[in-house]
């Protein structure tokens, strides 16, 4: 392999001051209102998983990996076969694996893919999480996360968001 294929060109310039203002702001009350939801009624709005969705719903929002049926349907199918694997096979070294791959690929075959999603069977099989976590906080929280990308983005930095629903 040619070295020269792995050199790249400038790094892509810094966004304006007032998009990065918009992605703290709307990342910041996305996370603080999953946070205070769960304070509030004493479940799970909240994983781990969704920092690392903020970044693309916010930092991102053009990405394809930043579309909601991305956020919504790939955190929604690795969670699923999460816990398919967690119900049928355990928890062990091996499950793990697996549901991470599987989730992977299912997600390229459903054209939902969506990085942050791959953490989820890390985060159900790690902590033996019941059927439930399925739709709180990983359905709700995920929707959360998009209606919350959508007015922060089309109300407050006047950009399109998103580019497209399903």
């Amino acid at each position: 392999m040619n070295l020269m294929q792995f050199r790249s060109s400038a790094a892509p310039a810094r966004p304006k001051w007032q998009f990065i203002m918009t992605t703290f702001i709307g990342s910041f009350l996305c996370i603080s209102c999953l946070e205070w939801l769960t304070l509030m009624q004493h479940q799970l709005w909240i994983m781990a998983p969704f920092g690392a969705t903020c970044v693309l719903a916010f930092a991102l929002p053009e990405s394809p990996l930043a579309q909601p049926r991305h956020i919504i349907g790939g955190h929604f199918i690795t969670a699923f076969i999460a816990l398919m694997v967690l119900q049928f096979f355990g928890n062990g070294l091996w499950q793990i694996a697996f549901a991470v791959a599987t989730g992977i690929i299912a997600m390229q075959i459903l054209r939902v893919t969506h990085p942050p999603a791959g953490a989820n069977p890390l985060v159900i099989l790690m902590t033996n999480t019941p059927w439930s976590f399925l739709i709180q906080p990983v359905l709700a929280g995920s929707i959360c996360i998009v209606l919350i990308a959508w007015i922060s983005h089309c109300f407050i930095s006047k950009r399109t968001y998103p580019v497209y629903w399903w």
